[in-house]
């Protein structure tokens, strides 16, 4: 076979370090029982033929380990195939750890290992997620001249795989190959997982294509596998090519192929296309399971089209497919965003009545769509009707309830059931934590929402922005600056980027407290960051400048709109039209009122009336009243400012208007 590749020669090598540890790792234990301490007990029939006439049968971990003690008790002692056949049965029952040690036992008695025995050993510290143990083996293999085989390489490749390093696994299938070592279909679907399963979607096509040029020719699996990555990452057309490709070579696709597709499709919103593909599985008698037909219920439900994923759930009693917890729990979601919440009831006491218990994800959203609604009472209730069934509220169960109570501004209940969770075992979460924080800014008890931020930090949920958000823009309301500035700084400093929300919380802040200039910097740092600004940042810092009396800066970020590729919106003609009015400059806002339909945006009310007020506080009694009349014309009416400021005219100068 010549020199063995040198990426195995290096892992080799680097896994020479931990041999020192691989003993202690087999013999860290006193005795082999202490490995099977809590192993399930559940009868395993599982034959482990012995030399010649003998046929050992064991149940369970007890019973193999009993095996092995007579087996190593024996003199002279069975041969390495049967250790190996014995080892091969433990492995199969999954218990990889109880295989290592009984492998040092059985070398101290002088039984030496072949490829096989090796193997495995291999495969249980790959299992074991300690693949550099499995390198120290294969390092051991090749001390004692034992000639590692496909297989050896294959587990090792799947290790490597298994812990996400697949640059060092393709690397190691190269190089086995180079040197001779005829991988077989087995390596190659193993790379080819490992390359779909970390979204390496052109290395698995190409992969693919390589398996062809060597000879091997894929077989559905392989297709499979590419195909579901293909669909993951949204190349839903190539994933249909590669489909295309299995029908005419002959390769009956089965319902993985079919499942990886529908759900490429429901993910992308081609639903239409998802039922002609369920549809075609019917016609070709591919047996369809429940998760392709939710799946679909799901994708129907999300586009809401309800309707049709009712007819789809008829489609599948009519296969014989039962709708489970999970087909109604959809449905129920779906009504719930959807506002028919007696609908959702509905369909709740229709999956009991088919013998369908309701689970917490049912029960919650049930409690969600309540509280939403404002029907707290109601969600109380389902809560009392779930934890009687023997169904415990979770996280998400009480953080609607919460939440129900704040949206009611019913702080003090709201607690009740927060610390009520607390009692009953179930930790908040950050969601939990920042609804009552955001309940608390609400009714403006910020010193207790400060004390449940910082007992965020003790109990381990880590703030996330939604949370820093809400307490900047209380403080902001309550006219701390300097605390929501301190706040900000400390968010940036734990590691949370801003996103725009926050950043337009802040930058109205500072605008409303009339910290400009603060106001100005942090509206360049979004421009420099890359951040996507809309009008409405625009809007804000525009609105501050008038306020502050810069109505030339104001005058000219609003010229600069244009060069941003921005239009201005009624909310930044009224900002700047109310601006120039209190700066004494009625005609300039009249004209720019004027110039609204130019950038196709039409006057509302809102123009009209800030309009008229700026004519009646700079003494424009006619204009204002002929622009009463245009505003009238167009079927909006006086506010109870303009009504108020032409009260005052008539009171104080005795002049008769008619509105």
């Amino acid at each position: 076979m010549g020199k063995l590749p040198s990426f195995i020669l290096r892992s080799v090598v680097n896994a020479g370090s931990h041999l020192s540890n691989f003993h202690s790792f087999s013999s860290s234990s006193n005795t082999i029982a202490t490995y099977i301490e809590g192993l399930s007990k559940k009868p395993m029939s599982m034959p482990v033929r012995g030399k010649g006439k003998t046929d050992h049968r064991f149940d369970n971990v007890d019973h193999a380990l009993s095996l092995f003690n007579k087996m190593i008790e024996k003199y002279p002692k069975p041969s390495i195939v049967e250790f190996t056949k014995l080892f091969a049965a433990i492995v199969r029952m999954k218990h990889y750890a109880i295989v290592v040690p009984m492998c040092s036992q059985m070398e101290l008695l002088g039984v030496s290992h072949n490829v096989y025995s090796m193997s495995i050993l291999i495969n249980c510290f790959c299992q074991l997620g300690r693949i550099d143990f499995g390198f120290s083996v294969l390092g051991k293999m090749l001390k004692l001249g034992v000639e590692p085989s496909a297989v050896t390489f294959s587990t090792l490749i799947n290790g490597l795989c298994n812990q996400s390093k697949i640059s060092e696994a393709v690397c190691m299938f190269d190089e086995m190959t180079e040197k001779g070592y005829q991988p077989n279909l087995i390596v190659y679907n193993t790379v080819l997982k490992g390359l779909s399963k970390t979204g390496n979607t052109d290395r698995a096509v190409r992969f693919l294509r390589l398996m062809e040029s060597r000879g091997y020719e894929p077989d559905i699996v392989a297709y499979s596998t590419v195909i579901d990555c293909l669909s993951k990452n949204g190349l839903l057309q190539e994933a249909l090519d590669l489909f295309s490709e299995v029908k005419v070579k002959g390769i009956r696709p089965g319902i993985i192929t079919y499942n990886c597709l529908i759900h490429g499709m429901c993910n992308l919103g081609q639903q239409e296309e998802a039922t002609r593909l369920l549809n075609e599985m019917v016609d070709n008698n591919i047996s369809i399971n429940i998760d392709t037909y939710n799946t679909l219920v799901d994708a129907l439900c999300k586009e809401g089209t309800i309707s049709k994923a009712v007819e789809t759930v008829d489609m599948m009693r009519k296969q014989g497919i039962e709708p489970n917890v999970v087909t109604y729990s959809t449905l129920v979601d779906a009504l719930c965003k959807e506002g028919t919440i007696s609908k959702a009831v509905e369909t709740v006491e229709m999956m009991r009545k088919q013998g369908i218990e309701p689970n917490v994800v049912t029960y919650s959203t049930l409690v969600d769509a309540h509280c939403k609604e404002g029907m707290v009472s109601e969600a109380n209730d389902i809560v009392d009707a779930m934890i009687k069934r023997g169904i415990e509220p979770n996280v998400v169960t009480y953080s609607a309830l919460i939440n129900g109570h704040c949206l009611q501004n019913e702080m003090d209940k709201a607690r009740r059931v927060f610390n009520l969770m607390i009692e009953k075992g179930c930790a908040p979460d950050i969601v939990t934590y920042s609804t009552m924080i955001n309940g608390y800014c609400k009714d403006k008890r910020l010193d207790e929402a400060m004390e449940l931020f910082h007992e965020i930090s003790r109990k381990g949920p880590i703030p996330n922005i939604v949370t820093y958000s809400t307490l900047m823009q209380s403080m902001f309301q309550l006219g701390k600056v300097s605390t929501a500035c301190e706040l900000f700084i400390k968010m940036l400093a734990s590691g949370q980027v801003p996103d725009i929300a926050t950043c337009l919380i802040l930058l109205d802040g500072l605008c409303k407290t009339g910290h400009i200039k603060e106001a100005l910097k942090l509206f360049q740092a979004m421009r420099s960051s890359g951040l996507e600004l809309d009008i409405v940042p625009y809007n804000i810092l525009i609105d501050g400048l008038c306020k502050a009396g810069h109505i030339e800066f104001a005058k000219e970020l609003f010229h600069q709109l244009s060069d941003n590729g921005l239009k201005p919106d009624v909310y930044t003609y009224c900002i700047m039209i109310n601006g120039l009015c209190k700066e004494g400059l009625p005609d300039e806002a009249y004209r720019l009122f004027g110039s609204m339909g130019e950038n196709d945006c039409l006057p509302n009310s809102c123009c009209y009336n800030v309009m008229i007020q700026g004519f009646l506080r700079n003494s424009y009694t006619s204009k204002a009243t002929q622009l009463v009349t245009e505003m009238v014309g167009k079927g909006f009416s006086a506010d109870i400012f303009t009504a108020t400021l032409f009260m005052e005219l008539i009171i104080y100068s005795n002049k008769s208007i008619l509105l």
